[in-house]
């Protein structure tokens, strides 16, 4: 091969431009987003991402359970591929939001607002926890026209449940999302070895772990201390102090206990749509239903609560019969590609929910790291549809128990019904 041609089939680039385009050269998939977040977070701050209850079986049935699922693609087809939707009442880009997730400024100086506005711009929800490291007002000003909802447990406490209420609603949030899978904090063995207890233990390998990644060190240090200021019913003057009784609370779960009616009673105190999270027994969305709940998040809290818990996929066919469309169903766990989106639509549920996988591009890279996380998935969601032959999420709901089969079902033989034959094609027919 001569120079020229050789030079003709060569392709420099320069210097990526963004944060933005030097992702989009070296990440295509989350897996990779993670690779980068683990090289910029301490190892204990990582584990606080990746780590589940106890033997972390769930955790990794979360994953495992999307592998069991095949397609089977038809032939035709794909016209004007269309990934928008709505959800609550409301339109989505794509059939995905954003999980809420506590100690999120852990992870990145810019925190929860670097989420919001990337949510923001891409067109999709995003749920702020209680848990948040940001207030919620500031959230809502930094993406003003974004769709929030509000993550929260109940409480019999109801003075101080209609405080919550009132000021996320001053705040603009459009629905809620309730916990009802922690009723007490899951065994996370990896936060107990690096310190993360009640109070925190600062170990003297969290100290050398932050010497060895000083960019995650120079932003922890330069911004304000870490804070849960969404606790107080009223807005906090200043940082929340870190004391000790409030760390037990948060991480060793004394809860007072709740009940369906206090679902009941958040549903007469609250006007907006209201989302049950954590639902995996079918028996509960009857209940559900009947107190007017809108949806239901088929969660088993990304394996950080029960463990051997059932993963949404291994309950969501059951689900889906049992309520019959009378309530929405959003899915979360173990997603990282746009394929497994796909794969919980085909089985029903409305949309999908993503927590660690917009957590590592925040890690990697801030607000830039969960637009580009954000982007692959529409890509990956894109692709699959049109490999699968379907043009619309309601064409995929609809259509797409046909369209993927669970590894443990049997394929029947049978004689092919004649039928009529609308679009003209007996001629190909073989006689």
């Amino acid at each position: 091969m001569k120079f020229k041609d050789i030079k003709a089939l060569a392709s420099v680039q320069g210097p990526a431009r963004s944060t933005g385009e030097r992702l989009a050269r070296k990440c295509y998939s989350v897996e990779d987003m993670r690779k980068l977040a683990a090289k910029r977070l301490p190892k204990s701050i990582f584990d606080y991402i990746e780590g589940g209850g106890e033997d972390e079986v769930s955790l990794r049935r979360n994953r495992s359970s999307f592998d069991e699922w095949s397609f089977l693609p038809k032939w035709g087809s794909v016209d004007n591929l269309d990934l928008s939707s709505t959800l609550l009442g409301g339109p989505v880009s794509m059939p995905v939001t954003l999980s809420p997730t506590g100690g999120t400024r852990l992870f990145h100086p810019q925190g929860e607002s670097a989420a919001a506005r990337a949510a923001l711009a891409d067109g999709i929800p995003y749920g702020l926890a209680h848990l948040s490291t940001t207030t919620m007002e500031n959230v809502s000003a930094a993406a003003p026209g974004l769709r929030r909802w509000f993550n929260l447990e109940p409480t019999p406490d109801k003075a101080l449940l209609q405080a919550v209420l009132d000021r996320v609603s001053a705040a603009g949030y459009e629905a809620l999302l309730v916990n009802v899978d922690c009723r007490a904090i899951g065994h996370r063995e990896r936060d107990y070895r690096n310190g993360f207890t009640a109070p925190p233990s600062i170990k003297p390998k969290t100290v050398v772990e932050g010497m060895l990644h000083p960019a995650w060190a120079l932003g922890f240090l330069a911004n304000d201390a870490i804070a849960f200021p969404n606790l107080d019913a009223d807005i906090p003057e200043g940082p929340l102090a870190s004391s000790p009784d409030m760390w037990r609370t948060l991480l060793a779960g004394s809860y007072e206990p709740t009940d369906w009616d206090d679902i009941q009673d958040l549903r007469e105190r609250w006007n907006g749509p209201i989302i049950l999270k954590g639902v995996v027994n079918p028996n509960d969305v009857a209940l559900a239903v009947a107190l007017g709940i809108d949806a239901i998040q088929v969660s088993n809290h990304g394996g950080r609560q029960l463990d051997h818990m059932a993963t949404a996929l291994d309950v969501l066919p059951d689900i889906v019969d049992r309520a019959a469309g009378q309530l929405e169903i959003i899915v979360d766990g173990g997603i990282r590609r746009g394929s497994d989106v796909v794969k919980a639509l085909a089985l029903g549920a409305d949309a999908c929910s993503i927590g660690r996988p917009y957590l590592y591009g925040l890690a990697a890279a801030g607000e830039a790291g969960v637009a580009h996380v954000l982007k692959m998935f529409r890509s990956e969601i894109t692709r699959t549809m049109m490999l699968l032959g379907v043009s619309t999420v309601e064409e995929l709901r609809t259509e797409g128990r046909d369209l993927i089969r669970h590894r443990n079902e049997a394929f029947t033989r049978t004689q092919p019904t004649p039928k009529a034959d609308p679009m003209g094609l007996a001629h190909l027919r073989t006689p």
